[in-house]
């Protein structure tokens, strides 16, 4: 978890090949969807360009269909989900009826400033249509108001590890890293 521009997709795909899990991005299933030109895509892009999460109803449906898939049994690392207190509840639910639970929540805290400098970056690099000035600062604000609470839901569970998300992202591997193989220990 963390803010846009934060780095979980990069940290998401390098932990999750420590692991040896597959990295679930609901950020890169919704672009992919919008590219494919798809119904669901087209539903997603107008709250994507906006700086607005996707629906619940849409993006449960959409998580819950991707672990049912036979590369999740092992485990899996979400990005991007869950967003909102609603997709705890269903995403809690949902593993129950699988007899699995998530065992960790790996947070990363970036500065303000440096999220929306790498995120204008990105989208002069990628020509990402979701990523201009105003909407990047409406997503942090979207962000602060509706994910931010989830980090205390889940801090009661005992399942938070912060990790500082500055700096280049060599370095922030680093301590992702080092926080896993400590986990491992710990298991």
């Amino acid at each position: 978890m963390g803010p846009p521009g934060a780095g979980k997709g990069t940290q998401a795909d390098v932990l999750a090949e420590r692991l040896g899990v597959p990295a679930i991005s609901t950020g890169d299933i919704f672009r992919a969807q919008v590219a494919d030109g798809t119904a669901l895509g087209q539903q997603a892009k107008g709250y994507l360009d906006a700086g607005e999460y996707v629906p619940d109803s849409v993006t449960n449906a959409m998580i819950r269909e991707r672990l049912c898939a036979d590369d999740t049994r092992a485990g899996f690392l979400l990005d991007g989900y869950p967003r909102t207190l609603d997709q705890v509840a269903v995403l809690d639910e949902f593993l129950a009826g699988q007899q699995r639970f998530v065992d960790g929540v790996v947070v990363l805290e970036v500065h303000a400033d440096e999220l929306v400098a790498r995120l204008l970056h990105r989208a002069a690099q990628a020509h990402r249509s979701d990523d201009t000035e105003p909407v990047i600062r409406r997503r942090l604000t979207v962000y602060a108001e509706q994910t931010q609470p989830l980090i205390e839901v889940y801090a009661s569970r005992g399942l938070v590890t912060t990790i500082d998300g500055n700096g280049e992202t060599h370095e922030v591997s680093q301590r992702v890293l080092t926080m896993a193989v400590s986990l491992q220990q710990q298991a």
